[in-house]
């Protein structure tokens, strides 16, 4: 009788490990480049598991990270090499981008060559953006929604920004309005997580846009739920320790400019029905509006720059439905003062700033960075922008993406800021 309930017993014990086995390997975290050793890549110690900082021992993970940690390294071989032929094949595909998008066709591309900046001024550069987002991160002088909540307080639906990569070991944070399009491309080449008849794209700029943003195309952190159920928060920080983390980021103010371009002064059904329609009748006063945008346009109902900004201060708005993607604090799309990010871009650098991202990737000679678009929306277009915007509502609208600001190391707009 001992025997049958031990036998039983063995059968549930072992039944209980294939499946998070299985579970696991479906998420395929081992493969490819499980880690990566750049010059910021934290130090591992000989026969630690990549991605435990030097120092920090086993005791430190909960039981269930330890265990899922060790059936990551222990179980899945690790497939480190990319094959030469499809490295070259890779590196193929047409020189020209696929211009399908009205955006698109209106910015245009940079074909341009950049030089590179020396490596050694890069990494300082680094070094500098992580330090001063750490100091106030840590800082209690500097105070915002959410900067003191954990990891582990972030609701699943907040973390629909972080793209995962598991072939690569790399997490990105996409930031709309700051290049996040072609950074995307970038993130599907490499994840093979789209085919194009069969075949994984291998030129960023051949996928087309309505692919790119489609949230089917991507693994994001929002997604472990439904995949790893209870295990889901575990498996997100064992990659958090272990995948090369980086975000792109901007001068707020002017990235709210170039939201409000593409958004509102190009013709945009979704945005009209969504935005447009409700800032043309609070803030301009207008009733009967056009049922389609294309009639707006022609009939001359745009929303000004000044509705939106109205649109943002008005306190009803956070009330109704949160901040949209595309104007929504980068600190609350990207959670950096609980995401240790490694690297971290800026829009007003991002040549450079690419190129050298992908170089410590190791994935350079993979893909190149597509160019970028001509007649970017400039900071020195602020002024002509918030001309006719009152004092109070720039000091308004400043406090309220202050965190972005100073967490990013951008210069307070003091000429926008007083009379």
């Amino acid at each position: 009788m001992t025997k049958a309930r031990l036998l039983r017993l063995s059968v549930v014990l072992v039944s209980v490990f294939m499946i998070l086995l299985i579970i696991v390997y479906w998420d395929n975290v081992g493969t490819a480049h499980f880690y990566l050793h750049t010059s910021f890549s934290r130090p591992h110690s000989s026969g630690a598991i990549p991605g435990i900082t030097a120092g920090e021992g086993w005791e430190t993970l909960p039981d269930v990270d330890e265990f899922l940690a060790k059936l990551l390294s222990s179980s899945l071989k690790q497939n480190t090499s990319i094959p030469r032929k499809t490295e070259q094949l890779l590196i193929q595909g047409s020189s020209k981008p696929v211009v399908s998008n009205l955006e698109e066709n209106v910015r245009g591309y940079d074909w341009s060559v950049h030089s590179d900046k020396n490596s050694l001024d890069q990494e300082k550069l680094q070094i500098e953006r992580q330090r001063t987002l750490r100091e106030f991160c840590a800082n209690s002088s500097l105070t915002f929604p959410t900067k003191e909540r954990s990891f582990d307080d972030i609701p699943n639906y907040e973390l629909n920004h972080l793209i995962v990569d598991d072939r690569h070991g790399i997490i990105y944070c996409y930031v709309p309005k700051v290049a996040c399009t072609n950074w995307k491309r970038v993130m599907i080449v490499l994840s093979e997580s789209l085919l194009d008849q069969g075949v994984p794209y291998r030129n960023p700029l051949d996928i087309p846009r309505e692919h790119v943003h489609n949230t089917s195309t991507h693994l994001t952190f929002n997604k472990f739920w439904r995949r790893y159920g209870k295990f889901s928060r575990h498996l997100m920080k064992i990659k958090l320790k272990k995948y090369t983390k980086f975000l792109f980021v901007r001068d707020p103010f002017v990235r709210l400019i170039s939201a409000f371009r593409s958004k509102f002064e190009l013709e945009n059904e979704e945005f009209y029905q969504r935005f447009a329609i409700p800032m043309l009748k609070l803030y301009s006063n207008h009733t009967n509006l056009p049922t389609s945008v294309r009639e707006a346009f022609e009939a001359g109902f745009k929303v000004s720059f000044s509705d939106f900004i109205q649109y943002l201060l008005d306190p009803r708005t956070e009330k109704m439905v949160p901040f949209n993607e595309h104007w929504r604090q980068i600190y609350r799309l990207c959670h950096p003062c609980q995401i240790d990010y490694d690297f971290i871009g800026k829009l007003e650098t991002l040549d450079e700033d690419a190129a050298y991202l992908l170089q410590l990737l190791k994935v350079d000679r993979l893909l190149h960075f597509p160019p970028s678009y001509r007649n970017r929306t400039a900071s020195s277009w602020e002024d002509n922008w918030f001309a006719k915007i009152p004092l109070a509502w720039r000091q308004q609208l400043y406090k309220l993406y202050e965190a972005d600001f100073v967490l990013f190391g951008y210069p307070k707009p003091e000429n926008l800021l007083k009379d």
